[in-house]
């Protein structure tokens, strides 16, 4: 048995019965040197009795293992002690007041760490442990936290708890491992916690007055720096609201007229799902309608809604009530016609036609190609994209986009765009120029870049003009050093599958466990070491 379950090599083995669906091992302790009471520490050699713990083991192949193990119990010989007889421990094998072995607790709480509750349970009971999930979660609380060290670069976010309720994260950037979370989030509890923990001296956090004024009063020697990505994410949803502002100049990035397509033929989503259902509603209410019944009659006769109702009475026809999925971009777009002009050239192969699309730049698959040209070989119009005009959020997307990265769909787009609006050329010009700082790491031009969104026009960007301003040393240190908030969100996001894997029930005590837990259990099984962040 010793090479079986090396943990019992301190115990003599004397049976194994292994004809029933747990196997059973019977030992005793062979030792007859004095053990250490329980209660003062004294070693004690005089023999009080005999009896039998039973110990539940991790499995052996597909079935469990029960260690009946015959111990001693022996006199305390100080008399001092409150205790009269105390029992021995087997060191790597019994612990006190515990029914199980330390390999089978271990696989117990990494169960409760890694699955919580209910998924620990299933898990164990695949292993051949049964236990209940209350009893995975007790043995998780009981497990103690590691001892929290202070960290030189501390991270400091927030997410949501559930509803309205938001809690706080600490991050231990260097080491990337979470450190503590509480519920709330505001300025008393994270100064309270910075002056219980002294010597912080970096602080990561996002543009949050709350944490500021936290930080300042808990630990005012310390540097805040400004996350570039809420930076950045600030920015942009100015430039949105400046696009939402100017929507009227949206529709001058589209082509010119001349390219633009008539819509396809009226019957051509009569065969379709959609089509009949249109067509039906169409005819019961205007049949209905037309005799004199209202709308909410006529609602209450077919089961809708009054609106659908006067939708479809007023329509005219049926299709201008049939709902038309709106058609997605492709990357076939920009290259439609010179399909068009090739196949009246009289090349009609598809596998030529993509090669030849390949050489002037695009980078979609052979099959998009056939697919476009299937109208033609039917003798139908090749289908042209129904341009739209871009939403704010989309022109907010081109303007923040690198230039590198824009492709030459939206390239052509922008510029026209920009050249009609020149206040959104503005926003554009000012963009970029915050994105050259933070590629080259240079806040110099902050102070002159601020004063030029102040006196933009723009009440967005003067707006964001003044909040950078108040947090200007933060946003200075953002720009120009290696530190971010990149592993305190990339915390956030495990925080957020723990919480939902316990379906949004677990208290914060029992989430605070797990985050911590887990985060050092997967880096105790790492399979490569960890790195400084960058």
């Amino acid at each position: 048995m010793p090479y079986l379950l090396p943990h019992l090599a301190g115990v003599s083995v004397l049976s194994v019965d292994a004809s029933g669906p747990v196997v059973v091992v019977r030992a005793r302790t062979r030792s007859l040197a004095p053990a250490p009471c329980t209660g003062c520490g004294t070693p004690s050699g005089w023999c009080h009795s005999r009896y039998v713990r039973r110990l539940g083991d991790a499995s052996l192949g597909d079935r469990a293992v029960l260690i009946e193990l015959s111990v001693r119990r022996l006199y305390c010989e100080n008399t001092a002690c409150e205790k009269v007889t105390f029992a021995e421990q087997v060191p790597g094998l019994t612990v006190r007041y515990q029914r199980r072995t330390p390999l089978l607790q271990q696989v117990v709480e990494a169960a409760g760490v890694l699955l919580a509750g209910r998924g620990g349970a299933r898990m164990l009971r695949v292993l051949n442990v049964t236990l209940s999930r209350c009893t995975v979660l007790s043995q998780l609380m009981r497990m103690p936290l590691p001892p929290l060290v202070t960290p030189r670069v501390l991270g400091v976010d927030d997410f949501a708890l559930y509803r309205d309720t938001y809690a706080t994260l600490l991050v231990d950037a260097t080491t990337r491992l979470p450190l503590t979370l509480w519920e709330g989030r505001d300025a008393e509890q994270l100064s309270r916690w910075l002056r219980e923990h002294p010597g912080v001296e970096i602080v990561c956090r996002d543009g949050s007055l709350t944490y500021r004024q936290g930080i300042a009063a808990g630990a005012p020697e310390a540097v805040q720096v400004s996350d570039r990505f809420h930076l950045w994410q600030g920015l942009s949803r100015r430039v949105q609201d400046i696009a939402a502002a100017h929507r009227s100049c949206l529709p001058a990035a589209l082509p010119p007229a001349e390219e633009a397509v008539p819509a396809p033929a009226e019957d051509a989503t009569a065969d379709t799902p959609a089509g009949h259902h249109a067509k039906r509603l169409f005819q019961a209410v205007h049949t209905l309608t037309e005799s004199g019944r209202s709308y909410s009659s006529v609602a209450r006769k077919l089961g809708l809604d009054r609106r659908t109702v006067r939708k479809y009475a007023r329509a005219r026809t049926w299709q201008e009530v049939v709902r038309r999925p709106p058609r997605k971009p492709s990357t076939l777009d920009p290259y439609r016609d010179y399909l068009q002009q090739r196949w009246d050239e009289g090349e009609h192969n598809a596998m030529i036609l993509h090669q030849e699309l390949r050489t002037k730049g695009y980078l979609g698959h052979y099959q998009r190609v056939k697919m476009a040209i299937a109208p033609l070989r039917r003798g139908l119009p090749l289908d042209q994209p129904r341009e739209r005009p871009p939403s704010p959020r989309e022109t907010a997307r081109w303007i923040t986009s690198h230039p590198d990265r824009r492709g030459l769909h939206v390239t052509h787009r922008l510029h026209r765009l920009l050249e009609h609006c020149p206040e959104l050329k503005h926003a554009h010009d000012l963009v970029r120029q915050f994105a050259a700082m933070l590629d080259n790491r240079d806040a110099t031009p902050l102070p002159s870049w601020l004063d030029e969104l102040s006196h933009s026009g723009l009440p967005p960007l003067a707006g964001i003009a003044k909040a950078l301003r108040e947090d200007q040393h933060a946003v200075d240190q953002g720009i120009s050093t290696t530190y971010n908030s990149g592993v305190n969100e990339g915390r956030i996001t495990d925080v957020k599958l723990q919480k939902r894997l316990m379906a949004g029930r677990a208290g914060v005590p029992l989430l605070r466990h797990r985050v911590v837990l887990i985060a050092h259990l997967r880096r105790r099984y790492a399979d490569r070491p960890t790195t400084e962040p960058r």
